[in-house]
């Protein structure tokens, strides 16, 4: 099946992914992004555990690295001093089967951890001491590193989108540097800041924001100040970022990829299927006890998106996209 945007044009490729198959699996409801390592590799995380899965862009498993996080979120990688990590978001829960996808009740414990290849902890970030921490919940959601690559300088940003919705810059060593939550530019208040990408396509590199629950991007310079916001009606719910030259893609949780130019304009949309956000139970279906259970075949509709959470592009231009529902959903938009 292809699915075209402006002059863009994809093959649609179903569950492209291998994945190990276990009724941990088939029950975990996966919520989880995705990134193109340097290497060619696509890595992705666990429907239900905090194992971090390596791919080849044929599908095929390369490798399985178990960690000691509670759940892989989002994943970045950062080169500073020429060091290569790999940067994820734990929120600190995890919604469990034997609870009816509910989350376990207690404290989250959410962190920023950068791992090393072997998928070992080797520096974590945890809730900040501000007041906002004294009763809130902490629980990050994507981590964006100023690294080698872009001239940066090591700084890491976390988005603290399922807790207090604020941002968070932090140096390489993992001081504070400063906070945010909209309120000190003409952004306004934050709702959701879910996703992060440092964005390189024009003459100064900026700080995107997926402002999710906002319907926006915001844009920030590399010190926190305020630059823009990409709103204008174009986007509903975005979640994460991913670039091919200067195009992007949004990642949306309503059902569908929205494309911008250069000039953050919109080129057009892919997979579009917002109606499914209706269905009962979306992003899942309900048994006849009102449970949520996996959707059926049918209803993951060849060439419609049910519920996109993450997004990466590899070298070539193809589009990786994982779902957030029961047992997960991943597809492979081959570049035509």
């Amino acid at each position: 099946m292809q699915v075209s945007a402006g002059d863009l044009s994809y093959e649609w490729i179903e569950d492209w992914a291998s994945f190990p198959d276990s009724p941990a699996a088939r029950s975990g409801w996966a919520h989880h992004g995705v990134i193109d390592a340097a290497a060619g590799d696509v890595i992705v995380c666990h429907q239900a555990e905090a194992t971090i899965l390596m791919f080849d862009t044929d599908g095929s498993l390369t490798r399985s690295v178990p960690t000691d996080l509670l759940e892989i979120h989002s994943m970045t990688c950062g080169r500073v001093d020429g060091q290569l990590n790999l940067w994820v978001s734990d929120p600190g829960a995890k919604r469990s089967p034997e609870l009816k996808y509910d989350y376990p009740p207690g404290e989250r414990k959410g962190q920023a951890a950068k791992l090393d290849h072997d998928g070992q902890i080797v520096q974590s970030i945890f809730a900040p001491d501000l007041p906002v921490y004294d009763d809130g919940v902490y629980s990050p959601t994507a981590v964006a590193v100023f690294d080698d690559l872009l001239g940066g300088n090591g700084d890491v940003w976390v988005a603290d989108g399922y807790g207090q919705s604020y941002l968070h810059r932090y140096d390489r060593d993992g001081n504070l540097l400063a906070s945010f939550n909209g309120e000190e530019s003409a952004a306004g208040r934050f709702d959701t800041p879910h996703g992060l990408m440092i964005d390189t396509r024009k003459s100064e590199p900026e700080l995107y924001v997926a402002d999710r629950a906002n319907a926006r991007i915001v844009g920030l310079d590399l010190e926190g100040e305020f630059k823009r916001v990409i709103n204008s009606g174009i986007l509903s719910t975005p979640c994460a970022f991913a670039t091919d030259g200067e195009v992007l893609a949004v990642a949306e949780l309503r059902a569908r990829m929205s494309l911008l130019d250069s000039e953050d304009r919109l080129i057009g949309y892919l997979g579009g299927n917002e109606v499914v956000c209706d269905r009962p139970g979306w992003p899942n279906a309900l048994d006849e006890n009102g449970s949520p259970v996996r959707p059926s075949d049918a209803e993951l509709s060849a060439g419609k998106f049910n519920c996109s959470h993450g997004i990466a592009i590899d070298g070539s231009g193809n589009i990786y996209v994982p779902e957030w529902l029961i047992g997960g959903h991943f597809t492979k938009l081959q570049k035509i």
